[in-house]
């Protein structure tokens, strides 16, 4: 069984898995959002390949703990998945910094600002589902 982590946007969502040890994060991929029922038919798709028991989605938060204007659209769309998929353990990570870190470590490997674009938001769901895994101690 896998951890699946969400980098949730108004545009695209990036995806993230773990390992089977539930050690590592590897970024699987941006999900460009288009209606509600294609999304969550791409997530459910991953869900069921990489038999995923989890779902880590970022909380964006202001650096001072206070919730974003987001945090309400990402409740609300976490809500209507949890219809597709019942049985499925969501969690809910602190996303603070997560784009930054991305970008930095984008940067430091020379990757052209154009290329950044495309995989800044899986990058990003990286750093929240390995965020995660070395809370739970993995």
């Amino acid at each position: 069984m896998r951890i699946l982590g969400l980098d949730v946007g108004s545009k695209t969502i990036g995806v993230a898995c773990s390992d089977a040890l539930l050690i590592t994060a590897q970024g699987l991929e941006t999900i460009h959002r288009t209606t509600q029922k294609k999304d969550f038919q791409r997530l459910l798709d991953i869900v069921r390949e990489k038999e995923v028991h989890r779902v880590v989605v970022g909380m964006p938060r202001h650096m001072n703990g206070d919730r974003s204007i987001n945090i309400d659209k990402i409740e609300q769309m976490v809500d209507e998945l949890r219809k597709v998929m019942p049985e499925m353990d969501f969690v809910y990570w602190d996303e603070r910094l997560t784009t930054v870190m991305a970008e930095r470590e984008l940067i430091a490997a020379n990757v052209r600002r154009n290329k950044r674009k495309q995989v800044i938001d899986k990058m990003a769901a990286v750093f929240i589902l390995q965020n995660y895994l070395d809370a739970q101690g993995g």
